[in-house]
C-alpha cells in the first residue's frame, strides 16, 4: 500500500506533506567527515519515505510501514528518551525548533543496520518534509546541518555530517565530493557502466549498533591527536608531518589518525583516478581503505573482512567495508560479468563460516531528498 493510503486508513485523513530521502554508499572517506576531511559518497536509489500533518494537540504520532500496529505516542521532545527508531524523527522535530503535534507515517526502504544510512534518509526526510511544511527556508547546508545536530545531541549518537549531507545534496549519476568543513560540494561524474563495470553492494546481515561507544572512542581518538597536535583538525596535516610527529601521540592514538589523515588523501586521489576513468587505480585505493579500517581504524569485523577477501579472490579489483563500521556492508568494484560469481563465491564462504546469508544491491548515484 502506497504511503499516502496507508497515512489515511491509520489517522484518517491525508497527509498535508509526503517527502523522501536516500540511504548512501560512501564510495571512499571513511571516517574523516568529523575531521573536516574530504568523503565521496553517493545517494542510492533505496529511500526512507515520510508523510506527515499537523495535530491540534501537542502530541507527536509516529508510525511505521515495517510495523504498523505498533505507534509510538510521545508529549514532549526530551532528548535520549523514548524508543531509538523514533529518536531520530523526533531529533529533528526538535533540532528544526518547529512547535506543535504531528501525526507522522513512515515507510523506510533503506535496509537497517547495513551501513547505508537508513538513520540519515529518515532524518532527512523529515527535514525536507518540515521545511516546506513550515516554510522555514533552510538550505540544504542548513538542513544537514540540523539533522547531524539531531543526531548528536538528541540521538546521542556523535556522527559526522556526510550522511545527512549525501542524502540532501546527491544527484543522479554522480558521487558527491563533499568538503566536511565548510559543506561545499561538487559533483563527481561515476559512470562505472560505460567501463563495463559494477559496484555491488554486499549487506554482510552483521547489523551494527554505533551507540555502543565504539564509534565514539575512535571520534575522541582523533580530536585527541588534533589537541596535542595543535592544529585545528587531521585535514590541516599532511601525511609527511603527521607521520614526522608520532612520538608526540601514544600508539592508539596515533594509528588511528593516521589512517584519517592517509584517507583524507586517498579520497582526493580518487576523485584525480575517476576524471581520467582510471579504475584500477580507484580499485587500488578502495583495498587500501579497507585494509586501514581493519587494521589501523579497527572497524571491520569477520564478516565485513570475508566479503571484502573473497570479492576479492574472485575477480574484484577492489572492495572495502563501508559505513561505521562493526557489521554492515562491504562494496565491490568488478567487471559486470564477475558481479554473478562474487555473489556465489561470497555465499559459499559465508555459509561455510556460519554465517548470516548475505544480501546484495546494486544501485547507481541517485538523487537526494525531496518533496514528492
Amino acid at each position: 500500500m502506497a504511503i499516502r493510503e496507508k497515512f489515511q486508513e491509520i489517522y484518517g485523513a491525508e497527509p498535508e506533506i509526503v517527502a523522501q530521502a536516500p540511504g548512501r554508499v560512501n564510495l571512499i572517506g571513511e571516517h574523516i567527515d568529523y575531521s573536516d576531511g574530504f568523503v565521496l559518497p553517493f545517494a542510492i536509489s533505496d529511500v526512507t519515505k515520510v508523510a506527515i500533518s499537523r495535530r491540534d494537540d501537542a502530541k507527536y504520532s509516529i508510525v511505521s510501514m515495517q510495523r504498523p500496529q505498533h505507534k509510538v505516542v510521545v508529549e514532549s521532545l526530551t532528548p535520549l528518551a523514548g524508543e531509538m527508531w523514533a529518536r531520530y524523527v523526533l531529533g529533528t522535530i526538535w533540532s528544526l525548533g518547529v512547535e506543535g503535534g504531528f501525526n507522522i507515517l513512515i515507510d523506510g526502504r533503506v535496509p537497517v543496520g547495513a551501513g547505508l544510512s537508513s538513520s540519515a534518509a529518515l532524518e532527512c526526510s523529515v527535514a525536507v518534509a518540515l521545511n516546506q511544511l513550515f516554510s522555514l527556508g533552510k538550505s540544504r547546508q542548513d538542513l544537514a546541518r540540523a539533522t547531524q545536530r539531531a543526531e548528536n545531541d538528541y540521538v546521542g549518537m556523535p556522527c559526522g555530517i556526510m550522511d545527512q549531507s549525501v542524502s540532501l545534496m546527491g544527484h543522479a549519476g554522480s558521487a558527491l565530493l563533499l568538503d566536511c568543513r565548510d559543506l561545499s560540494t561538487r559533483d563527481i561524474p561515476f559512470d562505472v557502466a560505460s567501463a563495463g563495470m559494477e559496484l555491488l553492494i554486499i549487506d554482510t546481515q552483521a547489523h551494527h549498533a554505533l551507540v555502543d561507544g565504539g564509534y565514539a572512542e575512535r571520534r575522541a581518538s582523533c580530536e585527541k591527536a588534533v589537541e596535542i597536535l595543535g592544529i585545528t583538525s587531521l585535514r590541516d596535516i599532511s601525511v609527511e608531518d603527521y607521520v614526522a610527529r608520532k612520538d608526540e601521540l601514544d600508539p592508539v592514538t596515533y594509528i588511528r589518525g593516521y589512517h584519517a589523515v592517509t584517507e583524507m588523501k586517498r579520497v582526493l586521489d580518487t576523485v584525480e583516478a575517476l576524471a581520467k576513468n582510471d579504475f584500477e587505480t580507484v580499485g587500488r585505493l578502495l583495498n587500501e581503505s579497507h585494509r586501514s579500517l581493519r587494521d589501523d581504524y579497527t572497524v571491520s569485523c569477520p564478516e565485513l573482512d570475508e566479503a571484502v577477501d573473497t570479492a576479492r579472490a574472485m575477480g574484484a579489483i577492489g572492495a572495502r567495508m563501508v559505513g561505521g563500521g562493526f557489521g554492515g556492508s562491504a562494496i565491490a568494484l568488478a567487471k559486470s560479468s564477475l558481479i554473478p560469481t562474487i555473489k556465489e563465491g561470497v555465499t559459499q564462504s559465508f555459509g561455510a563460516r556460519g554465517f548470516k546469508t548475505p544480501r546484495f544491491f546494486t544501485s547507481l548515484p541517485s538523487e537526494g531528498a525531496h518533496v514528492l
